[in-house]
């Protein structure tokens, strides 16, 4: 059985999300989603617009998803993938090269963005009172 790892704030869920959702559960057996706490995100200046605990509950009601943990720290990232025996780590290219030190303890792949979607721009389309559909 082969267990992915990934990443993210899923804020504002969009189909960029569950793309990315989709393809890493596709490389394995099992789904772990490391999402940001509150606490977490103060710490990296990011504004999410729905809480952690709001947060989690969406993203474990996703059918590619196995799994849901608190992402407290920058530092856990080892500690999950040993704790978790993650086979694959994932995450989106715009983070190319930043987790490679993970390869010592597992496979890791960096994902397409899918194009056209970001919760950056949905954030930045409601402020302006625009649509891109």
């Amino acid at each position: 059985m082969k267990t992915v790892l990934t990443y993210g704030t899923f804020d504002l869920l969009h189909w960029g999300h569950i793309n990315l959702l989709k393809r890493a559960r596709e490389l394995g057996d099992e789904l772990v989603v490391a999402v940001s706490t509150d606490e977490f995100n103060k710490l990296k200046h990011k504004d999410a617009y729905h809480s952690y605990e709001h947060r989690k509950l969406i993203l474990e009601s996703i059918q590619y998803v196995d799994k849901v943990i608190p992402e407290n720290t920058w530092e856990q990232k080892v500690q999950d993938v040993l704790d978790n025996n993650v086979d694959i780590f994932v995450m989106g290219d715009d983070w190319k090269g930043e987790f490679d030190f993970l390869k010592e303890y597992c496979e890791v792949v960096y994902l397409d963005r899918t194009d056209g979607i970001s919760t950056t721009k949905i954030k930045k389309d409601l402020l302006i009172g625009t649509k891109n559909a």
